[in-house]
C-alpha cells in the first residue's frame, strides 16, 4: 500500500509564468462552466469548509483578468461577488459558538458549514479564509470591480477583521496557520481603508503577532516555532505556516517575519529527509499538504539556501484544492494567487551548513530530535522511524528491556566532514535501572550512499541488543511505499527483525496496513482531526523493530554495536575492527577509520573524533 499523502516533491511542478496562465485558463473554464444563474461558484458536494469558497474562485477569475483580460470574466466576477455578499455573509451569531467575546456584536463573519448550529467551531478559521478571499479580489479589483460593489466588499472585508479581532477569542484553536493567516488578512486589507483606518488596522496586526504569537513560539530541536493545535510542528500545517510567514514579510517588509520564517525553515529543513519524507505533529503526523505549501517552502528556501522543495505534497492538490471527483474548490485559494504573483525561484541544491539535529549527504539522512536521538533515518530510499519497546521509543541499547537513549545531562555533538565522508558524533549521559551513570557514544558516519552507526557505552550484562529502527516506508516513484522489511541493513553482530507478540492499538506491526497517523489517532484521547497524533503514538507499547546485537572483539569494559545501513548487497564486507587506543576508541569499517575520544573530552568536555577515509 502507498501512504495517501506524500507523494512528488513540491519543486517538481511547473511554475513557469506559462504554466501559471495554463493553469489559469483551465481555472476559469471550469469555473465558467459551474457559474450558477444566482452567481454561486461553490462545488456542488461541498458541505464543511464551504463559508470562503466561492469566494476563492472569484479572486482566481480575478488575478486571470489581470494578467490576461479575458472580456467573460468581468461579468462572471460580478455575478459571483454578488452571490458572495447576498448569500454567505452571516451578522447573527451562529447557535452554540463558544469562542464570542461580545455577543450580538452584527459583525459579518462566514460559516464553516452553513446550515445554524452545524459545526461552529470552524468558523473563525473560515472567517480568517473568507477575508483573505476577499483582499486578493480588492488588489485586483482596479478596473474590474464597480465602485459600489468594491465598497461593500471593503466593508465586508472591515468587518471579517473586527470579528476576528474584536467580538472573539484571538486564535481559539490555538492554531498558528490561522492565526498568522489572520495577521496576513489585517495587514493587506490596511492599503483599502482609509488612513486612519488602514494604520490603526496594520498596527493591530502587527502587535497581534508579535504579542500572540511570536511570544508564546514553542521550541523544538533548538528552533523557536509557532505554535500549533498544541505542539511546535506539525507535518501538514507547518510548512502553511510558512506560506503565511513569507505572505506578511512579502506585504509588510517587517523583518520579524523574516526572522521567523528563516527560523522555521532551517527546521523544517533539519527533519525532512532527501527523499521528503518526513512523520509526526500535533494534527497530522503524516498528512502533507500541496500547493498551500510552495510559496513559504519557496520563498524561504531561496533566503536560507534549501532545497525546501523535497517536501512530498499531496499532488491531488498540487494547483489548488479539488473535491474527490477533480473539481475545483474553492478553499485556500489565496495561496495559489500568492504563488503566481510571488516570482523566487525554488532553491534545488541542499545547504552545506551543518545543522545539528541533522546528518545529510547524498542519499543518507538522519533526523535527531530534541535529545538527539535519532528520529528518523533514511538510507537506500528506505525509512526508519524510531522503534518501541516497553513504552520506550527511540534508537539506542537495550539491557533488561531499559532503552539507553534518554540523557540524564548535558548532550554534546560534534560534526566532522572529509571530501567524501559526513560524520555526526552524539555522547549523551544515560541511566538505566541499575542507577548507574553511563556515557553513551553513537557514531554516524556516511559516503552519501550508506550509513554506518556505531554505539559505544560502558559494558552492559546480560544480553543487550541495539534497537536500531523500525522500517515503515519506501520511496516508490512519486509514492511512498509502506514496507515491514530492513533489506540492506547488516549488523557485525546478529541481526534480527522482531515483529509484536501481542495485537492490539498499542503495538504496531509494520505488516498491518495501517499508517503510522491512523496507529496514532487509534490511541489518542480524541477523536481523528482533534486528538493529537504525536500524543497518541507515545501510548505505544511494542512495534516492529530491528534487534542488532553487540559486535564481536570490542574494547574490555565496553559493548560495541555496529549496523550498517543501505547496503546495496546486504551482509557482504561488513566485519568492523575495534581497538580501545591512548586518543580514544578506534573504529574501522571497510570505508573509513575513526577514533572517537575518550569521554572527558578536550579541555572544554567537548567530544573529539577524527573521521579518515580508507
Amino acid at each position: 500500500m502507498h501512504l495517501t499523502h506524500q507523494r512528488g516533491p513540491l519543486h517538481d511542478l511547473p511554475d513557469s509564468p506559462e504554466a501559471y496562465d495554463a493553469l489559469l485558463t483551465a481555472v476559469t473554464g471550469e469555473a465558467l462552466t459551474r457559474l450558477t444563474r444566482d452567481g454561486n461558484l461553490e462545488h456542488p458536494a461541498a458541505t464543511d469548509d464551504i463559508g470562503d469558497t466561492s469566494l476563492g474562485i472569484t479572486s482566481l477569475l480575478a488575478l486571470a483578468w489581470q494578467r490576461g483580460k479575458d472580456p467573460l470574466l468581468p461579468e462572471a466576477v460580478a455575478r459571483s461577488l454578488a452571490f458572495h455578499l447576498r448569500e454567505r455573509v452571516y451578522t447573527e451569531d451562529n447557535p452554540g459558538y463558544p469562542n464570542l467575546t461580545v455577543r450580538n456584536s452584527g459583525l459579518p463573519y462566514a460559516r464553516y458549514v452553513l446550515e445554524s448550529g452545524a459545526h461552529p467551531i470552524g468558523d473563525w478559521p473560515s472567517t480568517v479564509w473568507a477575508l483573505l478571499q476577499a483582499v486578493n479580489i480588492l488588489d485586483a479589483a482596479e478596473g474590474l470591480v464597480a465602485d459600489e460593489q468594491r465598497m461593500e466588499l471593503v466593508e465586508l472585508a472591515h468587518g471579517y477583521w473586527r470579528w476576528l479581532t474584536e467580538a472573539t477569542f484571538f486564535n481559539p484553536q490555538e492554531a498558528g496557520n490561522q492565526a498568522i493567516g489572520c495577521v496576513v488578512g489585517g495587514l493587506m486589507l490596511a492599503p483599502h481603508l482609509p488612513p486612519g483606518e488602514g494604520e490603526s488596522v496594520r498596527s493591530r496586526a502587527i502587535s497581534l503577532y508579535a504579542d500572540k504569537i511570536r511570544a508564546h513560539r514553542v521550541r523544538d530541536r533548538g528552533a523557536a516555532l509557532p505554535p500549533e493545535h498544541g505542539g511546535a510542528y506539525d507535518n501538514n500545517y507547518g510548512p502553511i505556516s510558512l506560506s503565511f510567514l513569507a505572505q506578511a514579510h512579502r506585504v509588510s517588509g517587517e523583518e520579524m517575519f523574516a526572522q521567523d520564517g528563516e527560523a522555521l525553515a532551517r527546521y523544517i529543513d533539519a527533519r525532512l529527509t532527501n527523499g521528503g519524507y518526513d512523520n509526526g505533529g500535533p494534527r497530522y503526523s503524516e498528512q502533507h499538504s500541496a500547493f498551500e505549501s510552495v510559496l513559504g517552502l519557496r520563498y524561504f528556501g531561496h533566503r536560507i539556501g534549501a532545497d525546501l522543495g523535497r517536501y512530498r505534497g499531496d499532488s491531488r492538490w498540487a494547483r489548488h484544492a479539488v473535491k474527490p471527483d477533480g473539481g475545483i474548490d474553492g478553499h485556500f485559494a489565496w495561496m495559489l494567487v500568492w504563488q503566481i504573483q510571488d516570482t523566487t525561484p525554488w532553491h534545488r541544491t541542499p545547504s552545506t551548513e551543518p545543522l545539528r539535529h541533522q546528518l545529510r549527504a547524498g542519499t543518507v539522512s538522519v533526523a535527531f530530535d530534541d535529545k538527539m536521538t535519532p528520529s528518523l533515518v533514511e538510507a537506500a530510499g528506505t525509512y526508519y522511524l524510531p522503534a518501541a519497546v516497553n513504552r520506550q521509543h527511540g534508537f539506542g541499547p537495550v539491557t533488561d528491556g531499559f532503552l539507553l537513549c534518554r540523557p540524564m545531562g548535558e548532550v554534546r555533538v560534534r560534526d566532522l566532514r572529509t571530501p567524501a565522508l559526513t560524520a555526526k558524533l552524539v555522547t549523551k549521559p544515560v541511566v538505566g535501572r541499575d542507577h548507574v551513570l553511563r556515557h553513551l557514544r553513537s557514531l554516524y558516519v556516511t559516503d552519501g550512499t550508506t550509513l554506518w552507526v556505531t554505539v559505544a557505552v560502558e559494558h552492559l550484562d546480560g544480553t543487550p541488543y541495539l534497537l536500531a529502527g523500525l522500517p515503515y516506508a519506501t520511496d516508490d516513484g512519486d509514492r511512498v511505499r509502506r514496507t515491514a522489511e530492513a533489506g540492506g541493513v547488516t549488523s557485525a553482530g546478529p541481526l534480527r527483525l522482531t515483529h509484536p507478540a501481542t495485537e492490539g492499538v498499542d503495538h504496531f506491526d509494520a505488516r498491518s496496513e495501517a499508517t503510522q497517523q491512523q496507529a496514532a489517532f487509534a490511541l489518542a484521547a480524541d477523536p481523528r482531526g482533534y486528538g493529537n497524533p504525536d500524543e497518541g503514538w507515545r501510548h505505544l507499547v511494542s512495534s516492529t523493530a530491528l534487534e542488532a546485537d553487540p559486535a564481536p572483539g570490542a574494547p574490555a569494559g565496553l559493548s560495541v554495536f555496529a549496523v550498517r545501513y543501505g547496503d546495496g548487497d546486504s551482509g557482504a564486507g561488513f566485519a568492523p575492527a575495534f581497538e580501545a587506543t591512548p586518543e580514544g576508541l578506534r573504529v574501522r569499517t571497510e570505508a573509513f577509520t575513526a577514533v572517537i575520544g575518550e569521554v572527558a573530552g578536550d579541555v572544554r568536555g567537548e567530544p573529539e573524533l577524527t573521521v579518515s577515509g580508507c
